[in-house]
C-alpha cells in the first residue's frame, strides 16, 4: 500500500540516509518518553479467546472471560437514569450545540442549477442541566397531549439537538420511540407509522412539507404532529383531526406546574426504549425492538474501547440519529459528559456543498476530538486528498509521498512521527478540525487503503467497528493501538461471537490457518427481535441453554490468532454462476472501490449467466481527464454513454481487479457508467450509504438485459 516514489534514486538514497540518522538520534528519548514499547506490546497481545477452547468459540474479550458486561455503573440500568446521572455530575458542561445560521443565499451554477449556500456562526450550547430540563418539559408536554406510557411515539427528523431532546424525553416518560430515516420513501414511512400505530409524531418543517404531508391521509391513527423548528407556522391544510404544534409550545405546556406535578411512569430495564426501523437495504424496513438494557449494554461495550473518554471530549454528530451507530455513539458521549456539536454532511467541512466559499465548515469551528463515519464518507476524503496530491508540484508531491511511506513504516512498528505530522500532514488533518483523536468507522467494511490513509494523514487511529441494529450496533471494535487493517477487532466486553459452519459457501470452523463461518453474536446487547414479525424472529434470533439471546448475522468472518475478527463474506451477497463458481458481490465491490476512478460500484450477477457485470458511479474529475485523453467531448452524461470511454474504464477496472487478486470469474466483464451519484435521496443507497440492491436492479433493469444479451 506504499505510494510510488517517483524521484532520482540518488536523491532518494540521500533522503533515506538523513531519515536514518534522524531516527537513530531521536529514537531512545522518544521511545522512553512516549511509552512506545508498552503501546507496541499492547497492540500485539491476545485480545480475545474461545471460552470453550473450540475453534468455533464462543470468543470473548480477555477482560470479560467470566461474565459479559451489562452496564457501566451499578443502579444506572435505564436510559433516563443515564441522562439523570450525567446532568447531576456535569450540570454546567456544554451538552448539545447548534450553529447559528447568519445568512442564506442562492448560488447559480455553471450548469444552470441553483445551490443554496449558508454562512454559519458559532455554536450555541445547551448545558447538561438545560438539556435535562428541556427533555423533562417536553416529555411532560407530550403526556399532556395524551401520549401514554408504553405507547409508541414516532420521530421523523434530521440529526439535530431537538432529536436527542425528544429521545431523552421519551426515555424519561417510558414512551417507546419509533425512529424512521429522514430519507425513507413514502411507502416505507407509511408502513412504519401504521405498523406501530402511533398517534403522535415529531418532525421538522421541511420533512412535514416535503415527505410526510403527502401520506397523512393514509395514516388514520395519527392525531398530533410536533414540529421541532423554532419559528411558529400555521398549517391550515392539514387533514381533519390532525393538530400541529411547535416544540416550544409543547415544552411550555409541559412546564406548567399542574402538568409537571403528574407523576411519570419510569421505565424498567426490560421495557422497549426504541423501535428502530432499518434502512431497508434488503426490502421493506423492519422495526427492531431495543430495550433500555440492550442499549446500555451496547454503549458499555463501545465506551470501553475508546481510550481516556471523558468530559473534555467533543463529538460531532452528523450521521442519521435513526441509525444505530450514531444513536449509540451520542449516548456513549452523554454517559461520559462529552459535548455534542451537530452538523450535516452538507456543512461538515469548509469544502462541503452548502458552505459558502471562504466561510468555515462545522469541523473547523467545533474542532471535534471524537467522530463517527461511514466508509463512503472516508473514501471521499481519501480520494479528494489523493487527487489534490496529484495536482501538487513535483517537489511537494515527492515530499508528501516520502513522508507518507516513512510514516507507514513507522506506525506498522507501533511508532509515531511527530515531525511528519506537524510539517506534512497538518493541512490534511485540519480538514476535520485538527484535534480528532479517535475516528470510529461502522456501517460497512472500510477498505485497507482508506483506513491506512486515515491513520497516516489524519494522524489519529481508526477504530473499525462491526455490529448491527439487531445487536445495538455492538459486536466488535478494533482497539486504537491496533494499526492492522481490514479487521474489526475483538468482541466487545458486552458480547461474544461464535462461528457457525456454512457448507454452501465452504466456510468451516475447522478451516486452517483461521477458523471461519457465519458470525453469531450473543449477549445482553442482542435486541428483543423484530416488531410484529414472529417468522423472521424465529429465523434470525434464538435462546441458548443458558437463556442468552443470539443473533444470526448472515456475515461470514474469520478469527485471527489474537482473537480479532475479519469480515470476509456475506451470505446474501453470494451468487452461484452458471459454471458453479461462487461470487461474493461484496468482495468484488470492496476491491474495486480502491480504484481512484470509481466513486461507487454495485456488482451484479445471476445464476443462469457465466459472468459478473457492474454499475459504476465514476469519479467526475478522473472521468473528465480520461475523456480528454481519448479526445471525447460532451456533458458528463454523454461521456458516460460513450462506448470508447466505457471500454477504457472497463480496462482500468480489470487492471485494478487483477492487482486486487480477484479471480478471473469475479472480474466484471461489462459495465454501465452512471452520471447520477447514488445518494440516500435517490433511494439507491441507505442513509449509511449501503447499496440497496433491489432498487439498483430495478433502476438499471434495461442495462442488465442489454449487458446479458437480452437486448
Amino acid at each position: 500500500m506504499k505510494l510510488k516514489e517517483d524521484m532520482n534514486p540518488l536523491l532518494l538514497q540521500v533522503f533515506r540516509s538523513v531519515v536514518w540518522v534522524y531516527s537513530v538520534i531521536t529514537f531512545l528519548p522518544w521511545y522512553f518518553f512516549t511509552g512506545a514499547g508498552a503501546n507496541l506490546e499492547r497492540s500485539r497481545r491476545l485480545k480475545a479467546r474461545s471460552i470453550s477452547r473450540l475453534p468455533a468459540g464462543p470468543y470473548r474479550a480477555i477482560n470479560s472471560q467470566q461474565k459479559l458486561a451489562a452496564s457501566m455503573r451499578p443502579g444506572v440500568d435505564t436510559l433516563d437514569k443515564v441522562f439523570e446521572y450525567a446532568a447531576r455530575r456535569f450540570p454546567e458542561r456544554d451538552c448539545l450545540g447548534t450553529r447559528q445560521v447568519l445568512s442564506e443565499e442562492d448560488e447559480p451554477q455553471p450548469n444552470g442549477k441553483i445551490f443554496k449556500k449558508v454562512i454559519l456562526g458559532q455554536y450555541n450550547w445547551l448545558s447538561y442541566e438545560d438539556a435535562y430540563q428541556a427533555a423533562m418539559c417536553f416529555g411532560s408536554g407530550l403526556a399532556a397531549l395524551g401520549q401514554k406510557a408504553q405507547c409508541n411515539i414516532a420521530i421523523f427528523c434530521e440529526t439535530r439537538a431537538e432529536w436527542m431532546i425528544t429521545a431523552q424525553a421519551c426515555f424519561m416518560y417510558n414512551f417507546p420511540l419509533v425512529t424512521l430515516y429522514s430519507t425513507l420513501g413514502p411507502a416505507a414511512i407509511e408502513h412504519g407509522l401504521n405498523e406501530t400505530e402511533v398517534t403522535h409524531i415529531i418532525t421538522s418543517k421541511d420533512l412535514l412539507q416535503g415527505r410526510l404531508k403527502a401520506i397523512l391521509a393514509k395514516v388514520p391513527r395519527l392525531q398530533h404532529i410536533i414540529v421541532v423548528d423554532r419559528k411558529p407556522t400555521s398549517w391550515p391544510d392539514m387533514p381533519r383531526g390532525i393538530m400541529v404544534y411547535n416544540m416550544d409550545t409543547v415544552q411550555e405546556m409541559g412546564a406548567q406546574p399542574d402538568h409537571m406535578a403528574v407523576p411519570r411512569r419510569h421505565p424498567a430495564p426490560s421495557d422497549i426504549a426504541v423501535i428502530m426501523y432499518t434502512s431497508g437495504s434488503t426490502g421493506v424496513p423492519k422495526g427492531v425492538m431495543i430495550s433500555h438494557s440492550n442499549i446500555i449494554a451496547g454503549i458499555t461495550g463501545m465506551a470501553e474501547r475508546i481510550p481516556n473518554l471523558n468530559e473534555t471530549d467533543t463529538y460531532i454528530g452528523y450521521l442519521p440519529l435513526a441509525h444505530v451507530l450514531e444513536l449509540s455513539a451520542e449516548l456513549v458521549c452523554i454517559s461520559h459528559g462529552c459535548c455534542i456539536g451537530y452538523s450535516s454532511p452538507q456543512t461538515l467541512a469548509d469544502q462541503s456543498t452548502k458552505i459558502k466559499k471562504g466561510s468555515k465548515g462545522d469541523t473547523s469551528v467545533l474542532k471535534p476530538t471524537l467522530m463517527a463515519a461511514v466508509p463512503e464518507i472516508m473514501d471521499r476524503i481519501y480520494k479528494n486528498v489523493m487527487t489534490k496530491v496529484e495536482e501538487m508540484s513535483s517537489f511537494q508531491r515527492t515530499l508528501f509521498v516520502l513522508a507518507y511511506n516513512y510514516k507507514m513504516e513507522q506506525i506498522s512498528k507501533g511508532y509515531s512521527t511527530p515531525l511528519c505530522d506537524s510539517l506534512v500532514f497538518k493541512r490534511v488533518r485540519s480538514l476535520l478540525g485538527g484535534k480528532t483523536r479517535v475516528l470510529l468507522s461502522g456501517g460497512a467494511p472500510l477498505s485497507a487503503a482508506t483506513q491506512r490513509f486515515m491513520n497516516i494523514c489524519l494522524c489519529c487511529p481508526v477504530g473499525q467497528g462491526y455490529g448491527l441494529t439487531e445487536t445495538c450496533g455492538a459486536g466488535s471494535i478494533s482497539e486504537m493501538c491496533d494499526y492492522s487493517t481490514g479487521r474489526v477487532g475483538a468482541p466487545l466486553v458486552c458480547s461474544e461471537i461464535t462461528l457457525k459452519d456454512w457448507e454452501e459457501g465452504g466456510y468451516y470452523s475447522t478451516d486452517k490457518p483461521n477458523p471461519r463461518g457465519e458470525i453469531l453474536i450473543g449477549g445482553p446487547n442482542v435486541t428483543m427481535g423484530y416488531y410484529k414479525n414472529d417468522a423472521k424472529n424465529r429465523e434470525d434470533f434464538f435462546l441458548d441453554e443458558n437463556g442468552q439471546r443470539w443473533f444470526c448475522t448472515g456475515d461470514i468472518g474469520e478469527v485471527h490468532p489474537d482473537g480479532c475478527v475479519k469480515i470476509i463474506d456475506r451470505k446474501k451477497d453470494l451468487v452461484k454462476l452458471q459454471a458453479g463458481e461462487y461470487v461474493s458481490l461484496g468482495k468484488v465491490e470492496a476491491v474495486l472501490k480502491n480504484c481512484s476512478l470509481i466513486d461507487n460500484i454495485c456488482a451484479y450477477a445471476i445464476s443462469d449467466q457465466s459472468y459478473v457485470i457492474s454499475f459504476v458511479v465514476p469519479n467526475h474529475k478522473q472521468l473528465m481527464a480520461l475523456a480528454e485523453q481519448k479526445h471525447v467531448k460532451g456533458s458528463l452524461e454523454e461521456i458516460c454513454n460513450n462506448p470508447e470511454v466505457e471500454r477504457e474504464v472497463l480496462r482500468i477496472i480489470t487492471e485494478a481487479a487483477v492487482t486486487g487478486q480477484l479471480e478471473r470469474f469475479e472480474i466484471p466483464k461489462k459495465i454501465r457508467l452512471s452520471a447520477e451519484a447514488w445518494t440516500p435521496e435517490t433511494g439507491l443507497v441507505t442513509d449509511a450509504f449501503k447499496l440497496k440492491r433491489k432498487e439498483l436492479k430495478s433502476h438499471y433493469l434495461e442495462d442488465i438485459e442489454r449487458m446479458y444479451g437480452g437486448k
